[in-house]
């Protein structure tokens, strides 16, 4: 799993690459922590157009961070889905929490 991450103001683009699972998550998630902290986040974006797989210990990275940054009064969005993913997050019901947009573009103009 690689993961790039661009500031955008407030927001945080988190681009994923790979394999979201039990062996990678707790390294992602900290590492998105640590950039939340460090960088005044308020809006976090995840840009999943090159994650090809997602078990259950990812969804709890991103419910995680979700809650992280609703603290702060922040908000969670999604971007550049693949159908194998958008499937796993309709299913899990994170779509109840986090909000889906097609491209950064759009996700940045309606956070």
């Amino acid at each position: 799993m690689r993961i790039h991450f661009e500031t955008i103001y407030n927001n945080l683009v988190i681009k994923l690459n790979g394999e979201l699972d039990h062996h990678t998550a707790e390294e992602i998630r900290d590492e998105i922590d640590k950039e939340i902290d460090n960088n005044n986040v308020k809006n976090i974006i995840f840009d999943l157009e090159d994650m090809h797989f997602m078990d259950s210990s990812g969804i709890g990275v991103v419910i995680g961070r979700y809650k992280k940054v609703q603290k702060l009064g922040g908000q969670a969005a999604v971007i550049n889905m693949n159908n194998r993913v958008e499937r796993i997050f309709k299913m899990s019901g994170l779509f109840n929490i986090v909000k889906k947009f097609e491209n950064k573009k759009e996700a940045l103009e309606r956070l």
